[in-house]
């Protein structure tokens, strides 16, 4: 896990030398600004437990087929909605504590949340249209 933190740290930081780019700066879409992976404990409570928009909360793991098909539908349906709703991704090697507390048991396990609480919850994979239907009932269109 430290390893995977350093590497982490050092993609971050920016491009420099003579292949650094430079000119425009290209930014990320909205889709994935209301996308992304949480970090710990702390970072889950302060963008899951009290984000003021809708958050689906997508606990997941590397080694789990069926959660590299999820996922990528997940997060185009979610990019969709345009901010509307936000998707937390929780890989539970990492952060076996929140599943614990959240009470997975299998992976993927998708939680709705709305103001700290879970409102609705699937476990397994989903076709498009069961996920669009999730994905409404929470924002309630």
């Amino acid at each position: 896990m430290a390893q995977r933190l350093a590497l982490q740290r050092l993609l971050s930081l920016p491009a420099r030398g003579p292949l650094a780019p430079r000119g425009r700066a290209f930014g990320t879409s909205a889709g994935r600004r209301s996308t992304f992976n949480v970090q710990d404990g702390s970072d889950f409570q302060d963008r899951v437990v009290n984000s003021p928009k809708p958050v689906v909360v997508d606990f997941h793991a590397q080694w789990c087929g069926p959660c590299k098909i999820l996922g990528p539908r997940l997060e185009k349906l979610v990019a969709k909605l345009e901010g509307k709703v936000l998707m937390a991704k929780v890989d539970i090697d990492d952060h076996t504590d929140l599943a614990i507390e959240y009470e997975v048991s299998a992976v993927p396990t998708v939680l709705a949340m709305k103001n700290g609480d879970v409102v609705d919850k699937f476990v397994g994979i989903k076709d498009e249209d069961q996920l669009e239907a999730f994905l409404k009932k929470l924002i309630g269109a």
